[in-house]
């Protein structure tokens, strides 16, 4: 964030939680590889219906990758935020010279009357 510019000390609560997210995604992601890559499972609602329903870990990895989305776009620390922080170089308008400014009006004049 120093790099690009946008750290502010009021900051760091923020990048605590950031960092902690981090941290939880990289386990759940190992979890998740010895898992087979299982993203559903069988489960068995009190009624005794048997439906899929995604496993608790894909969910939890689901949900962190907003969060950390969120979160990386308040920090600014994603192309997308770091971007929008830029002013847009906005091609200044050219000013018509004085003379074509009065051929212009006369031209106008000329046409109402028509």
């Amino acid at each position: 964030m120093q790099h690009l510019g946008v750290y502010k000390e009021e900051y760091d609560h923020t990048i605590d939680i950031y960092a902690g997210m981090l941290a939880q995604y990289q386990a759940f992601e190992m979890a998740f590889e010895e898992s087979g890559y299982q993203i559903t499972e069988e489960y068995t609602n009190k009624a005794g219906a048997t439906n899929d329903r995604k496993t608790p870990i894909y969910s939890a990895m689901e949900t962190l990758r907003k969060d950390l989305a969120t979160y990386s776009n308040i920090l600014c620390i994603n192309p997308k935020t770091f971007q929008s922080l830029k002013k847009p170089d906005v091609p200044k308008r050219k000013e018509e010279s004085s003379k074509g400014k009065t051929q212009s009006k006369l031209q106008l004049i000329l046409s109402d009357n028509s």
